[in-house]
């Protein structure tokens, strides 16, 4: 079944006691045992809701996967994740990540005794360089962000079976839509699925999914004991999301590569970041392993004072965190997403007081050039 059906079909025909077409929202705590020793499966909404389960089921399917779980934001899904390893073990992460992610990692499981390593993992040559003997996993962005740089799913996750390391790979910006490093032999997938997978800017929201079984109950088993569920409310929302997936995909990739190009040769912009563009050294790996290059689109611009201008100046695109909806969305990661991780390292990277990333939504393309034309207007002046 092609997968613009399965996300149609997610989460229908759950109710045959109605017959309705979408699952309900079972907004319930707890679940009658029909006798002692007997259950229908639900038992206390910490541990399963069926409408969580429904949602649960359905990014399972779509990530080529064995076991999918819900989280109450993506960060919860990452914790789960990080969980699986203990003090000792070593990690090797794409060093241009979600600042959260660097948050935890830095912070907290640090603090416990994990080791971590980043690297740009779009250079096979260095995640090897760094390999230890306590290195446990790979924890890869594909786009990253905000560089958007592109590892080889198919060369890493041949590294890491040859060094017996589990493969986690975060695929929010692509979303099962575009990409599936399950079904390429990677071991967890990480969405923070209040992104591309809700699409709307509505709820907060985060999923996981195993390729074998025996992870995914590990994972599971931390849901549970943790209590960082996903609400019955917030599941029926990501459920809505995903049917309309495919149709929000096509248009965010087309809208980002107009603006993409049209920012290219801009005089104001001294970089694009955009893995559509052939010039993008990522660009060929991203055609062989992606069906498309998603909204997600990176800029430097030539002077870090042209910076406060734009924003202030945007009208249809709108000045927010966060990525992945309807609307155009733009951040300034330096001081926002990314504010977390030290300015030196950030520097090095490229999240400079020069870069802005820019979430494409679905609105017409030529009012976006025009929003974001004006504003360079408005600096220029």
């Amino acid at each position: 079944m092609h997968i613009e059906t399965l996300l149609v079909r997610s989460g229908v025909n759950r109710d045959p006691a109605t017959g309705s077409i979408t699952t309900p929202i079972y907004q319930a705590s707890t679940f009658a045992h029909p006798r002692l020793g007997e259950s229908t499966g639900y038992d206390y909404a910490r541990t399963a809701n069926p409408t969580r389960t429904a949602l649960e089921d359905a990014i399972t399917a779509l990530e080529e996967g064995e076991v999918g779980a819900a989280f109450a934001s993506g960060m919860a899904g990452v914790m789960a994740v990080l969980a699986l390893f203990k003090n000792g073990d070593h990690l090797i992460v794409s060093e241009d990540l979600y600042g959260g992610t660097y948050r935890v990692l830095n912070d907290i499981f640090a603090e416990q005794g994990v080791e971590v390593t980043y690297v740009n993992t779009a250079h096979l040559d260095q995640v090897k360089a760094v390999l230890k003997q306590n290195t446990k996993a790979l924890f890869i962005e594909t786009p990253t962000n905000p560089m958007m740089h592109v590892t080889d799913l198919k060369g890493i996750i041949e590294l890491a079976k040859e060094s017996n390391l589990l493969t986690i790979v975060d695929n929010t910006f692509m979303s099962p839509y575009y990409q599936r490093p399950l079904s390429l032999g990677a071991d967890i997938v990480i969405h923070s699925a209040s992104k591309y997978i809700g699409g709307h800017n509505d709820v907060v929201a985060g999923l996981v999914v195993a390729r074998c079984r025996e992870l995914g109950e590990k994972i599971r088993f931390y849901q549970n004991a943790a209590g960082a569920i996903l609400g019955p409310q917030d599941s029926w929302l990501l459920l809505r999301g995903i049917k309309t997936l495919a149709l929000r995909m096509e248009k965010h990739n087309e809208n980002a590569l107009k603006i993409a190009n049209w920012l290219t040769s801009h005089e104001l912009v001294e970089k694009v970041y955009y893995p559509g563009l052939e010039s993008h050294p990522g660009y060929h790996v991203m055609k062989q392993q992606a069906g498309g290059f998603g909204g997600m689109i990176s800029f430097a611009v030539t002077d870090p004072q042209i910076v406060p201008v734009l924003l202030e100046n945007i009208k249809v695109i709108t000045f927010a965190e966060s990525l992945g909806g309807v609307e155009s969305l733009m951040t300034f990661p330096a001081r926002q997403t990314h504010a977390d991780i030290p300015e030196e390292i950030r520097n090095r990277v490229g999240v400079t007081n020069c870069l802005l990333r820019l979430s494409v939504g679905i609105e017409h393309a030529e009012d976006l050039i025009q929003d974001l034309k004006e504003a360079f207007d408005a600096y220029n002046k």
